[in-house]
């Protein structure tokens, strides 16, 4: 996220990085941390918040109890739908020893599908990964590790495809001019 912090910085937003980790750290814990956060740097100011794949579920479990909505969100190959990898993974001890307790929810249909959504979100989906007919996503559109229709679900927000992998879709140029021309909009 360093490079998109960088280029949002230059075009003149103010960017606070959140980190977490998923192998010591359980989702109600990175929420209240996030919640924290956003009360502090942005408490009675305007604020967009932007997620990459799991930050995503941690911004969707943190909406209904913010005290400000944000103006719109903005998240980066975000498992939308409890995701093939996830399920398939789930059952290895090694998985589930780097991932604990939020890569189980990722596999869990029932969590993933009462994720709130706020209608003022943007989903970009990654398009770059392999596609042939014996990989996982056989020919589908997909970014390596999530399905475009993993990614979007079944969301009613609008959704840009990128031709990016999960792990680099930050890094995408289409992504960051999106992102600044949406949030220009915002500001006027």
């Amino acid at each position: 996220m360093l490079l998109l912090r960088y280029r949002l910085r230059k075009a003149g937003h103010k960017v606070h990085l959140f980190g977490y980790l998923p192998a010591f750290q359980r989702l109600e814990s990175a929420t209240e941390r996030l919640l924290g956060l956003v009360e502090r740097k942005g408490g009675g100011n305007t604020f967009a918040l932007v997620g990459h794949s799991l930050g995503s579920v941690i911004i969707r479990h943190a909406l209904p109890r913010l005290s400000q909505p944000p103006v719109a969100c903005f998240l980066l190959a975000p498992p939308m739908l409890a995701c093939k990898a996830a399920k398939f993974f789930s059952r290895f001890y090694l998985y589930r020893l780097l991932t604990g307790e939020m890569g189980q929810l990722l596999a869990d249909d029932g969590f993933m599908q009462q994720l709130p959504l706020l209608q003022n979100t943007k989903i970009y989906a990654g398009t770059g990964g392999p596609r042939a007919a014996w990989l996982p996503f056989g020919h589908g559109l997909n970014d390596g590790i999530l399905s475009v229709a993993e990614a979007t679900g079944s969301a009613t927000v609008e959704v840009l495809e990128v031709p990016s992998v999960h792990t680099l879709i930050m890094n995408s140029k289409l992504v960051f001019a999106d992102m600044a021309r949406v949030l220009s909009t915002l500001e006027q």
